[in-house]
């Protein structure tokens, strides 16, 4: 799926520093395995986990920021700026607001050598332009779309850049061209390019929505959508989706609507052109060329934009489209939450990634709260994955935003608050001089291509049509954990710690030992070892080495029966996902992260850091915390130790908190810093009359009273009728 376009940025100058990111993975156990003295079972232990040390938060992952050198563009307004993979980022066009020039200079920065280059283009160089859209198309062109030139025309034009040969070409395209526009959206998807939105003539603010057929190179008719610019657009889960931006009265907004493209013959048949009804749609439009000159309008360069492209206003082209979308359009706004950003503060930098919009709220020119907050777009509530001060630093100042289409990296391009000159009578403060780069898989991000392997519905074989699983997963879990003798193949037996008093134990000692080398284990589990062989590369390493395991077929994990088990399912699933009946616990997926970490599973520890931080409740955010330090998971410990001092009174009355290790309950209470303490009622309730900031987060309706132990209670008001308030109105 191409990544939606933003605005962006261009021009020149020279300096630098590279960035190196801190690898947080806990070395694997030891492939060395000892059976246990005097064993009469002849069962073996895996080697012990690790040496479980926790480190300190500053030991934790934060970004680094890159300084560049060479032809640093311009801090322009409105340019492209667009990551293509192999390191590299292009930015094309964009506004001098020093000097009122519009440029369409390309220019490539080498993330590895930090080194920005002006490329030498060839072809059909397009016209200078701003607030044009660049998307990433077939991994090697960028396909460019409308903008303004500094004529203040508005440009409906399709141009190419091949990145290979720094070749600029225009397609011959079909169909009534869209409104010239600047500040739209642009998103790719199934080899459509789907525009939306954006400012035309007299600073009109356009509501439609429309695409270009990619294989026939011809435009669909305009549709009524919303009216935005400088929003962001992306496809998922068979929708378009739009969020933030300025709408027609020029107003930010927390608003996110989509539109089905699902099961519409208007968006899933290729576009052909010369049909009957298309022509009635062409009639709704009338293209004029400069009422000057019988030539397309040219930029400051001399090159020509494409012809039949300028778009000016007239009483036709101004009346918004009376066709209404093919599928359903739906919104919701956000009233409040304690996660929610405010879209009126701080520069946004938004874009999409694992199935959520990412938000990324950089410090502005005056101080505000600063974050990288999601949506999950499958449950349409906010979260908040970092504080800003873990992120952006407040002498800097980001600009434009970019991110690799997998989804798992993205890089804020900026410059510091306090220009320093660079030795060559420039300033940096009037380039975009640094990057930040940001490895948002850090953050328990999935990335896309995981987040649709783990939501993809592939059907189960006709042996197991009723599993919740999908493929063959659905057909190894019936064998999983069954007996040899009930035939299910099951050549291989693993044992566990017990984690309840009603497993089965077994001495794993000789009658007459010594009473302290009793060890008891958990029942068997039944398993194959080929399947153990293909899925865990441990197990492989140690099968091939002939370890004890080898000879034995048995082998015992010294890690809870829960989690080991949930572990093995898994190798056999492929999935972590929750169902009733088998699919694992929080507990146990907090107990996968400890063991994905001791056997260097990188795979399964993203898996379980993304629905350990989404899932973080109450009932196990103390256990998510301990299992978090114990992985060296500083981000998920953080998030945790945040969830359980914010909501302290109800966490330490659960079964979690009091299951902890007197040493882990100890470091959770110095989670807090050496400043804080308790309050008394009356500061209590000065701090409710500053800016009414509840405890539930801003904006919360949720009632504050004091218990007469001086204890601080929150809840929700007596009587009220519309229960509990959600923080959304679905339109």
């Amino acid at each position: 799926m191409a990544q939606p376009a933003f605005p962006s940025s261009s021009l020149f100058a020279g300096n630098s520093t590279s960035a190196t990111e801190t690898a947080t993975n806990t070395p694997s156990t030891a492939l060395t395995t000892t059976p246990a003295s005097g064993s009469s079972n002849n069962t073996f232990l895996m080697t012990a986990s690790p040496i479980r040390n926790r480190k300190s938060a500053a030991d934790g992952y934060k970004p680094k920021i890159i300084s560049t050198i060479g032809a640093k563009p311009a801090c322009l307004v409105n340019a492209s700026v667009t990551y293509v993979g192999n390191d590299q980022i292009y930015a094309f066009g964009g506004f001098d607001q020093y000097t009122d020039e519009v440029y369409n200079h390309v220019l490539r920065l080498n993330l590895a050598s930090r080194q920005w280059n002006l490329v030498d283009n060839y072809g059909d160089i397009p016209g200078v332009r701003m607030g044009h859209t660049a998307n990433l198309w077939q991994g090697d062109k960028l396909l460019v779309y409308g903008g303004e030139n500094e004529h203040r025309a508005h440009l409906s034009d399709v141009i190419i850049f091949d990145l290979k040969t720094a070749y600029w070409t225009q397609p011959d395209i079909q169909g009534p061209s869209p409104r010239g526009r600047a500040r739209h959206s642009a998103v790719i998807h199934d080899d459509k390019l789907y525009i939306s939105g954006g400012q035309t003539g007299h600073d009109s603010v356009l509501d439609d929505i429309c695409y270009l057929d990619l294989k026939t190179w011809t435009w669909s008719r305009t549709w009524k959508f919303v009216p935005r610019y400088d929003h962001a657009s992306w496809v998922w889960n068979g929708r378009i989706w739009i969020f933030g931006g300025i709408n027609d009265e020029m107003e930010k907004n927390n608003e996110i609507w989509w539109l089905d493209l699902r099961g519409s013959p208007g968006f899933e048949h290729a576009m052909s052109f010369g049909t009957g009804d298309r022509q009635l749609v062409s009639t709704r439009y009338h293209r004029f060329q400069n009422p000057t000159s019988g030539q397309p309008a040219t930029g400051s360069s001399g090159y020509a934009a494409n012809s039949s492209i300028q778009s000016y206003p007239s009483p036709l082209t101004s009346a918004r489209s009376p066709y209404v979308a093919p599928g359903s359009v739906s919104s919701l706004k956000f009233h409040s939450s304690p996660n929610l950003p405010s879209q009126a503060a701080g520069m946004h930098f938004h874009v999409f990634s694992s199935g959520a919009l990412l938000d990324f709220v950089t410090p502005a020119e005056l101080s505000c709260e600063t974050s990288l907050s999601s949506l999950e777009l499958d449950t349409l509530r906010w979260q908040k994955l970092a504080d800003g001060k873990d992120l952006f630093s407040p002498n800097y100042r980001w600009h434009y935003c970019t991110m690799n289409p997998e989804g798992t990296h993205a890089w804020l391009l900026g410059c510091p608050v306090e220009p320093a000159n660079d030795g060559n009578g420039m300033t940096n403060g009037e380039y975009l001089s640094d990057v930040l780069s940001i490895d948002l898989r850090k953050y328990g991000i999935l990335g896309n291509e995981l987040a649709i392997d783990s939501r993809s519905k592939i059907p189960s074989s006709d042996a197991n049509v009723s599993s919740y699983l999908t493929g063959i997963g659905a057909d190894l879990s019936k064998t999983f954990d069954q007996a040899p003798e009930t035939g299910s193949g099951a050549d291989f037996m693993i044992t566990a710690d017990p984690d309840d008093i009603d497993y089965e134990t077994s001495s794993m000692t000789e009658p007459g030992s010594p009473s302290n080398a009793l060890a008891s284990v958990s029942r068997p589990i039944h398993v194959h070892k080929l399947i153990l062989h293909a899925r865990w590369p441990h197990f492989a390493r140690l099968w091939s080495a002939q370890m004890a395991e080898f000879h034995s077929k048995k082998m015992h994990i010294p890690e809870p029966y829960s989690a080991v088990r949930a572990f093995l399912f898994y190798l056999y699933t492929d999935s972590i996902a929750p169902n009733p009946q088998n699919g694992p616990t929080l507990n146990d997926v907090a107990g996968m992260l400890v063991m994905a970490n001791i056997y260097d599973m990188p795979r399964l520890r993203l898996l379980c850091v993304n629905r350990l931080g989404r899932e973080l409740d109450v009932e196990h955010a103390a256990i998510i915390w301990e299992r978090a330090s114990t992985a060296g998971e500083e981000w998920l410990k953080r998030r945790a130790a945040a969830f359980c001092l914010y909501n302290w009174g109800r966490v330490v009355r659960t079964r979690g908190f009091r299951s902890l290790a007197h040493t882990s309950l100890i470091e959770l209470c110095e989670e807090i810093d050496t400043e804080g303490r308790v309050v008394s009622g009356e500061e209590l309730e000065i701090i409710g009359a500053l800016g009414n900031r509840g405890f539930g987060g801003p904006g919360s309706n949720r009632k504050r009273s004091l218990g007469s132990a001086g204890v601080v209670t929150v809840g929700d008001d007596e009587g009220d009728e519309e229960g509990e308030d959600d923080g959304m109105d679905v339109n």
